[in-house]
Parts: C-alpha cells; sequence; structure tokens
C-alpha cells in the first residue's frame, strides 16, 4: 500500500466517523468541526511517517480549495441585491473595516503567524470556508488553520446560542435583528441556527446578508495577493493571470447561478459535495497539528477573536443605531 493509500484511508476513516458522530451531537459541533477534533486527536495518539503527513498535507489543501468551488453554487447576487444598496454598502464597508483592523493589529503586535490573519478573515466573511479559501495564500502551517478554525467555530457557537435571547431583549426588527445575526456570525450554521430560533422570516434574511459577506470572498482574496503579498518584481497583471484556480471558479459559477436558476436536486448535491469536501480537509488538518504548538498559540488566537468579534458587533450596531 503506498504512502498516499496509508494517508487517504486514513481521512476517509476519520470522516465517516465524524459524519456518523454528528448524528449525536449539536448543531454547532457540526462534522467538519468533529472532523478536525478527531483529526487532532489520531494525529497527537498515533505516529505517521513524513510521507504519510506529507500526503495528508497534501489532500487537505486540495480539498480546502474544491470546497470553496462547491460554496459558489449558494451564491445569488440577485438576492443579495434585494437587500438595499444601504445594507449592502454597510456590509461591505464591515467587511473591510475589519481587514484593515486586522492588518494593523497584527503589525501592532508583532504577531508574525497567520493564524491572526486567519481569524479576522474567518471572522470578517464566513468562517471555516473563509479560512479554507485563504489558507494556501497566507499559511503553510497547518496548526495557524487549526487554531484558527477552533476559535472561529468556539465564538460561532456561542453567538448561535446567545444570539436569540440577546436580540429579543433588544426588541429589534426584522431587518436589523437579521442584519445583526447575518452580518457577525461565522458559518452558515451558525447564522441558520440563531435566525431561525427567532422567526422564519429572520432566519431568511440573516441568510441573504450571510451570502453577501460570502461574495465578498473573491474581492477579499484579491486584497490579499496584493496588499500581503507586496509587489516585487512581478506586475499586477501578471498577479492577476496567476489568481488561484478555485478563486477564478468561485466567480464564474457564482454568476451563472445569479443567471439561470438551477433544479434543486444539482442545488442539494453541490451543498452535500461541499460539507463532504471541508469535512475531508478538517480531517487532514486536524492530523498534522500537535496539541503542544495548539496550547502555545491558541491563548493569542482567542484573545484576538473576541477583541475582533466585538469590534464587528460594535460596527454593525452602529449601522443599526
Amino acid at each position: 500500500m503506498t504512502q498516499f493509500s496509508k494517508a487517504s484511508g486514513s481521512i476517509l476513516l476519520i470522516t465517516g466517523f465524524a459524519y456518523f458522530l454528528a448524528q449525536f451531537t449539536p448543531t454547532y459541533l457540526n462534522s467538519i468541526m468533529l472532523a478536525l477534533l478527531l483529526g487532532i486527536i489520531a494525529g497527537n495518539s498515533l505516529k505517521f511517517s513524513e510521507n504519510i503527513s506529507d500526503s495528508n498535507k497534501r489532500i487537505g489543501n486540495f480539498s480546502l480549495e474544491f470546497s470553496i468551488v462547491f460554496l459558489a453554487f449558494d451564491i445569488n447576487y440577485s438576492f443579495i441585491l434585494a437587500l438595499g444598496f444601504e445594507r449592502i454598502i454597510a456590509i461591505i464597508l464591515v467587511v473591510f473595516t475589519l481587514l484593515f483592523l486586522t492588518f494593523y493589529l497584527a503589525q501592532k503586535l508583532k504577531h508574525r503567524d497567520s493564524n491572526f490573519w486567519l481569524i479576522g478573515i474567518g471572522t470578517a466573511i464566513c468562517g471555516s470556508s473563509a479560512i479554507a479559501a485563504v489558507s494556501p495564500i497566507l499559511s503553510k502551517n497547518k496548526e495557524d488553520v487549526g487554531i484558527s478554525l477552533a476559535v472561529i467555530n468556539l465564538y460561532g457557537a456561542i453567538g448561535m446560542l446567545t444570539f436569540p435571547f440577546l436580540l429579543n431583549l433588544l426588541h429589534l426588527n426584522v431587518a436589523d435583528a437579521s442584519f445583526i445575526i447575518g452580518g457577525s456570525l461565522h458559518s452558515v450554521g451558525n447564522v441558520l441556527g440563531a435566525g431561525y430560533a427567532m422567526s422564519d422570516e429572520i432566519g431568511q434574511t440573516a441568510l441573504t446578508v450571510k451570502m453577501a459577506r460570502v461574495a465578498l470572498l473573491s474581492p477579499v482574496i484579491l486584497f490579499l495577493l496584493f496588499k500581503i503579498k507586496p509587489l516585487t518584481s512581478a506586475s499586477i497583471e501578471r498577479k492577476l493571470v496567476q489568481l488561484p484556480w478555485y478563486l477564478v471558479a468561485f466567480i464564474v459559477i457564482s454568476s451563472i447561478v445569479s443567471l439561470i436558476t438551477l433544479p434543486n436536486y444539482v442545488t442539494t448535491w453541490t451543498e452535500l459535495m461541499g460539507k463532504l469536501v471541508l469535512t475531508i480537509a478538517m480531517s487532514a488538518i486536524g492530523l498534522n497539528i500537535k496539541l503542544r504548538t495548539l496550547a502555545n498559540s491558541g491563548k493569542k488566537g482567542l484573545a484576538f477573536g473576541f477583541v475582533i468579534f466585538i469590534i464587528q458587533l460594535a460596527l454593525l450596531g452602529i449601522f443599526v443605531g
């Protein structure tokens, strides 16, 4: 059996077990997060050769990229435009303000690891999927990716559980409650959980707000290519030609979906495949994360994730108030 086959077998076994366990766990502890946790446990309990670890990394990277392609099938720009000009501008301002604050804080705190950037982008855009999209650009260190995913999923779960209660206390109308939930919570699952806990109308509108954030994934990746990766001898034209293949696919597919109504069975299939591929990626990433490194770096990640999440809520509150 080849090293690649051994790595694939381990990853698929963890993925299958994560899907099985997800049937008995709360919504916020979904198959994606379970796969990461199980991968970490297996990676720290068993000894893998260097070749198998390298195969795990390749499988993880490839799966992450494909998960972004499937995410594009959920983007319909016509639905997003229905939110109105003011709300769309507000979402854009909040997202890019968070990105610039992330850049500033990472520089100010002299934090050289990529997990600050990954946490900031995951908070601003769409949780695990955003981290999956930008990690090939920002970091080859899968431990940073693991820390970022853990932080994002923790605060997303807390928000999903507490927001319905807190927003009801504030007596916000449907539009404002939807804007807060869809504009802040980290994953689509978090948004659906919190939104529909309040009402079907809030759940539907919050999901549209969330998709508006996801639609900004393409410009955010372009921003990173020019901001994080400074121009050297390569020209702007060359950078554009060298755009990640999955970003090009994301733009093309989301544009097609906005123009053509796809059959329900197609969107159902792409949603399932997207979740499966991302779960496979999390299994592979988890296998390469060492608990000692996670413990050492996790405290800073938790603190930064909390700060950037609070800033995000404050910015959204300005547009609601």
